[in-house]
This record gives C-alpha cells, sequence and structure tokens, in this order.
C-alpha cells in the first residue's frame, strides 16, 4: 500500500455556503461530516488522436481527438476510451460545490468514457472513501480493456497492460492510499469497499475470444473479488464464490450460475442450460448492509440481471471476512429470469408490450398446466438494469436503474422501454422482497439542455447509476444519484454525455405520481459523474433541512412524515 498524497483542495468559493448544522471551522477537515462526495472525471486533451491512426483496439480513427469527436471513435474500435483524471468534489446536499480534490494522476486514472466506473463507497468503520481506477498515465488508450498480467488474454485485441487499481481517502486527513490489482484483466473494476481490513470489489474481465482454459483464467478473475487493504503482496486477488463446475468447463463460473434456477420456458425441474464462461458473475453495483454484502447485475446478454446477496447473512460482523467458497444467491422476490430469455422474448424490432404479450400468450398454459414455473416469471416489459443499491433499513431497499441505455433517435427509439428506470423502492414483507414505487418524474427523459447548446445533439435521462442516502431524523428517506444519459447521435458513446447529480425525498406517502426528483449539478460538455457518498454524520438531517437548502419546502411541507421504524 502506498501513501500517496494529502488533500489538495481547490477551493471553489470563497465564502462557502455550509450544509445545515455545521460551523464555518468545520471546513478545515477534509470532507465534513453530511455533505456529498462526488466523483467526476474530464477529458480535455485534443492531442489524443488524429483521423487515420491505428488505434490500439483495432480500426483506425474516423474522428479527432477532440472532445466532441473523439469518442465516435468507438465505431472502428469498440474497445476505445481515453484514461483522464479523477476528482473528488465535495458539496453541500443543495449541491453548493465547496472544494475539489484531484487524484494524482502519476499512480491511478479512470477511463473516459467507461460509465460503469468510479462509485463511490464508505468504508464499515466510516474512516475512508474507496473507488476503482488504473495503474495507467493520463491519456492512454483503451486503458479499461487492457489485459492484467495475472490474467492476460493473447486474443485480447488490446495488447496493454495495465494493474486495475484502487484508491482510499482518509475522510479526516485526506491521505491517498493506492493498491495496484490484478484482478478484472480486459475489462473494468468498478466499485470496491473497505471492510475489516479487506477490500472486496465488484467487476468484470474478458474481452478476446480465448478457449476454455482462458476463459477459466478469466472467470477466476471477475465477479467478487477480495484482497488485503494493509498488506495486498504482489497484488493478486482472491475470487469469492465456491466454483459451480470444472474448471474449463462450459458455464465455470464463481458464486452464482444460471444452472442453479429453474427455467420457466421449460418443464418443471429443468434448470437453464449453462451460460458463457465466467459471465454470470458480471457485477457492477455494491453495498454492505447489516455487516452484508450486496451486488447487483443489469448489463451483458448472459445469466440474470437482478440483485444479490454475497455469503452468508452478516459474514462481516465482529471482524469477519467472506469466504472464498461463500455463495451468491438471488435475493427472494427479486428477477430470477435468464437475460436471455428476456430479450428472446422482447425481440429485436417489436414493443415491448407487443412482446409481453406475446411471451404471456405463448406460455399461460404451460403455467395453469403446472408445466412451467409461474413464481419466477415475468413480462420482458419489466426486465431491469440495476445498478448501484441503497438500504434504507433492514425492510426497505432502493435500487438504481439505468434504463435500457436505447438511443433516442427516430429508428431505435421504437423499441426503447422506460418501465423500469428511475429509482425502484422495495420492501421486504415475510422474507420476500417486493418492489412497491419507482420513482422517475424530473428524470426519466428530462432534457440537457445545456448539453444540447453545446454538442450539437440532443442528451436525455435515462435513468440513475450509483445512489446512496440517508434516512432522516422524521423517518422519511433522500436519495442522491449520478444519472445515466442517452442521446441522439448514433455514432458516439453514450458514456461521453454529461450526465447530472440529483436527489429526491422520500416519505412515507409519497408515490411515483407526486415526488419528483431535482437536479443538484449537471456536467460540463466533456465530463461525466461517477459515483457519490455522504460524509458519515452524527446525527440524520431532517428532511425539512433538505428541502430548504434546495427550496423546495413549499413543494413538500404539508407531506406527511414517514414514520421511523
Amino acid at each position: 500500500m502506498k501513501i500517496v498524497s494529502k488533500f489538495p483542495v481547490k477551493t471553489a468559493l470563497a465564502v462557502a455556503i455550509l450544509s445545515a448544522g455545521f460551523t464555518q471551522s468545520a471546513f478545515a477537515d477534509p470532507f465534513l461530516p453530511g455533505n456529498l462526495i462526488v466523483s467526476e472525471t474530464v477529458y480535455n486533451n485534443a492531442a489524443n488522436v488524429t483521423i487515420g491512426q491505428t488505434l490500439s483496439g483495432g480500426g483506425k480513427a474516423v474522428a479527432d481527438g477532440s472532445s466532441l469527436n473523439v469518442f465516435k471513435n468507438e465505431v472502428p474500435d469498440p474497445s476505445f476510451g481515453v484514461s483522464s483524471a479523477i476528482l473528488l468534489k465535495q458539496m453541500t446536499t443543495s449541491g453548493t460545490l465547496l472544494n475539489t480534490m484531484t487524484i494524482d494522476s502519476n499512480v491511478m486514472t479512470t477511463s473516459f468514457a467507461s460509465k460503469s466506473e468510479l462509485a463511490l463507497n464508505i468504508s464499515t468503520d466510516g474512516k475512508s472513501v474507496s473507488f476503482m481506477g488504473y495503474a495507467a498515465p493520463l491519456n492512454q488508450l483503451d486503458v479499461s480493456n487492457s489485459n492484467t498480467t495475472q490474467a492476460f488474454d493473447s486474443t485480447n485485441p488490446v495488447t496493454t497492460t495495465n494493474a486495475r487499481a484502487i484508491g482510499s481517502v482518509n475522510l479526516s486527513t485526506g491521505a491517498l492510499s493506492v493498491i495496484d490489482v490484478n484482478a478484472y484483466s480486459g475489462n473494468n473494476g468498478r466499485a470496491a469497499i473497505e471492510a475489516n481490513g479487506q477490500y472486496y470489489m465488484v467487476g468484470n474481465a474478458g474481452n478476446g475470444s480465448g478457449n476454455a482454459a482462458q476463459l477459466s483464467a478469466l472467470s477466476d478473475n471477475t465477479g467478487v473479488q477480495t484482497i488485503s487493504a494493509t498488506n495486498p503482496g504482489n497484488g493478486n486477488t482472491t475470487v469469492i464464490g465456491a466454483a459451480t463446475a470444472p474448471a474449463g468447463s462450459t458455464g465455470y463460473q464463481h458464486g452464482f450460475s444460471l444452472t442453479q434456477l429453474q427455467d420457466p420456458t421449460k418443464a418443471v425441474g429443468v434448470n437453464y442450460a449453462a451460460d458463457k464462461t465466467g459471465k454470470d458473475d458480471n457485477f457492477r453495483g455494491e453495498t454492505i448492509f447489516n455487516n452484508t454484502l450486496f451486488v447487483t447485475k443489469g448489463s451483458g446478454s448472459n445469466g440474470v440481471d437482478t440483485v444479490y446477496q454475497v455469503g452468508a447473512t452478516g459474514a462481516l460482523a465482529n471482524g469477519g471476512v467472506i469466504p472464498a467458497n461463500a455463495a451468491i444467491t438471488i435475493l427472494p422476490g427479486f428477477n430470477a429470469i435468464s437475460e436471455k430469455v428476456v430479450e428472446a422474448a422482447s425481440g429485436a424490432i417489436v414493443t415491448a408490450n407487443a412482446a409481453a404479450t406475446t411471451y404471456n400468450t405463448a406460455h399461460a398454459a404451460a403455467i395453469a398446466a403446472g408445466t412451467v414455473t409461474a413464481h419466477a416469471f415475468q413480462s420482458p416489459a419489466a426486465s431491469s438494469h440495476p445498478f448501484g443499491i441503497w438500504f434504507g433499513d433492514a425492510n426497505t431497499l432502493f435500487v438504481a436503474d439505468e434504463g435500457d441505455g436505447i438511443r433516442t433517435d427516430v429508428v431505435n427509439v421504437l423499441n426503447k422501454v422506460t418501465t423500469n428506470a428511475g429509482l425502484q423502492e422495495w420492501q421486504n414483507i415475510g422474507g420476500t422482497w417486493t418492489e412497491t414505487q419507482i420513482f422517475q418524474t424530473g428524470l426519466v427523459g428530462q432534457l440537457d439542455t445545456a448539453a444540447q447548446g453545446v454538442l450539437g445533439w440532443t442528451v436525455q435521462e435515462d435513468g440513475l447509476r450509483n445512489i446512496t442516502g440517508q434516512k432522516n431524523a422524521d423517518g422519511s428517506f433522500t436519495i442522491y444519484g449520478t444519472t445515466s444519459t442517452v442521446s441522439n447521435e448514433i455514432t458516439h458513446d453514450l458514456g461521453a454525455d454529461p450526465n447530472q447529480i440529483v436527489a429526491i425525498n422520500i416519505f412515507a406517502n409519497s408515490t411515483a405520481a407526486n415526488t419528483a426528483f431535482t437536479v443538484l449539478q449537471t456536467a460540463a460538455a466533456g465530463a461525466r459523474f461517477g459515483g457519490v457518498a455522504v460524509a458519515p454524520a452524527a446525527v440524520p438531517v431532517p428532511a425539512a433541512v433538505w428541502l430548504f437548502g434546495t427550496g423546495l419546502m413549499g413543494l413538500f411541507g404539508s407531506t406527511r412524515r414517514r414514520k421511523a421504524n
């Protein structure tokens, strides 16, 4: 582990507007309790690419290195990206920027426009915030699909080698420590949480076309990984999750395999066939609640897009660790249908409603006859893309759904489904999780008019990626998140479009119809927000204080508060 630097603050305001309940003198600390910490990255080097140059992931550049054009190079090079600096911004909960910490790019960068990166997680002891990136210099091409030394894949079109990196900032001193790790070869690490002296990471591996042995090595390198935070050795991580098939066989996974589930389109007792090796555990969001680790999967055509528990309930209590052979299981009540089944039922050129009707009609008789399992059945229109998750309490779980990512141009928008995009609220009822509401107002479909004026194409919010929150003294919840975006420009990487930081207050009688998101900050063109965290506070902030700070008191002032559990 390397202690890299102290907090290099760039003051944003001469006189900061303080979060409620704290004094001016408290701002001597790097991150004040109760303030937001937001990760951001900015692309700003037009000299990176020239038209016609050979790209490291294949093909020749079709666009120059300007921020408006450079990410159109994902057309000839699907691995295209540019390593960029990591910024940690401190904001009040009303969105006022207080200061910015620039992570030393000599030791750690991220990849623009890898939209699944830079999640922020507070350690379980409340002392630090962690995130993932790369041990790569600024302005290196295709770093997010480079190999690592532990699982080098000769079939990967990106031939460079870069360790992934875990960064951690002490919230009291501002000291940055970085550990280089060999996880997630050929793809990216998305998030890391420190608990009891261990980092628990999620991410994906693989970017080639290797044989069974190579795919098994990459499977060992993906999913949930762990490493000591104080004694990382050579950076080789340990995969969490018992192997579900022999190494070298099709469907060799760690912790969760599609083969463990009943196939609802087949006779009772017939499980799914094995999926592509290593891809059932392509996780991207994570949180720890009540000493238990939870992760999400919401992308790729393999496995199940849903919410999972890693290991036993309370495994991290009393200084515990999650063992390497831990089970990874779907939370009761959450989606348990193969993404391939959902995609096949949805169809490539029909609307979701028509596909759902076809799917339901085709299987109604079988369900009634008991030859297909009805308990796991849901229509394709209900397909989700889970990203960040946050527990309000033991019986309330909020899930960020980033939307389907389908562009809004005239051709593609015909297939767009917004059913589950936004913020899902789930309640634990008798041990089974039930989705009660989906909050979309003020978020899904909202236009970023400022970006349109600069970019020349329309950008709109598609859903949420990373989220965090707080349970307020009156029993309500305040959720903060970073958004996902789509646009009508069909040749560039959608992850390069500027997104937003949003917030929403949820009371006992809040509904999707009477509750809306408010925008705290919008990224500038050529910038992207990643994750969001709340610096641990000793006392919860009442929702009324937050509403006053955001100017929404009049909207919710007469709303009945959620009673504390």
